[in-house]
């Protein structure tokens, strides 16, 4: 029973439907009021209808019973700069927003983080914005407040080609206290420069940068894979 419950509980939090995901969350609780993970979406559901106090207090909860328990610890460190009635709305994460498309997509760290009181409120989805200003590129919320910025390598290569026509859009991929990464997709490639990926796609193989007496034990390791898309410098190509 508590099972079924549970799959429509998460369809409804899916769907953005909090009101109904925590009657059905507590409707679990009362015949289990020890299901860590029933506590959890509970706790969340209270989050975005702004009951703070509530998802807090259900998150203590959860660390009473399980003190480890990473969903737990999470959510709690960013709700305890928050407010009570304080607005936490998500929208809805979409399965395919996040799905990769090499020279076209790429996943980056901010570096210079705005207030983290500000940050505590962003969620895995979120509908962010780029801001452009002399040679860097901060990342804004829709409202133009300052989340933080692109590194220099990644500003540099995106400003080029925005000047030439590339269009991009860019939501939160991840977010704790110290890191936010942002997932960034091209949306419109300039017609003068059809043939240039925003985004290296490029392999750079270990053996160029290996002493020769190295490569035969680097090729058995590693069976000739080449460094990352995700670690290749833009910047470079």
């Amino acid at each position: 029973m508590n099972n079924s419950l549970a799959q429509q509980a998460i369809q409804k939090a899916l769907s953005g439907n909090w009101d109904e995901a925590l009657e059905l969350n507590k409707e679990i609780l009362d015949s289990d009021p020890n299901n860590t993970d029933a506590l959890n979406r509970t706790a969340r559901a209270y989050a975005e209808l702004g009951k703070i106090e509530l998802a807090k207090k259900t998150a203590k909860k959860v660390l009473v019973i399980d003190p480890f328990n990473t969903i737990a610890l999470k959510a709690f460190d960013k709700w305890k700069s928050m407010k009570n009635g304080e607005a936490y709305k998500s929208e809805p994460v979409k399965p395919q927003l996040f799905l990769e498309e090499p020279g076209k997509t790429k996943v980056v760290g901010l570096i210079n983080l705005g207030d983290k009181g500000l940050i505590a409120k962003l969620d895995a989805g979120d509908d962010v914005k780029l801001n452009a200003h002399g040679h860097k590129i901060s990342i804004c919320t829709k409202d133009s407040k300052y989340l933080g910025r692109l590194p220099d390598d990644i500003s540099a290569r995106m400003k080029t080609l925005i000047s030439r026509g590339y269009e991009y859009g860019v939501w939160v991929k991840s977010v704790d206290k110290a890191e936010v990464k942002v997932f960034i997709r091209e949306l419109k490639r300039s017609s003068s420069s059809s043939d240039v990926p925003s985004f290296s796609t490029e392999k750079i193989d270990y053996i160029s940068f290996t002493p020769p007496e190295l490569v035969h034990k680097k090729e058995s390791e590693s069976d000739g894979e080449g460094v990352s898309d995700e670690d290749s410098n833009p910047s470079e190509e």
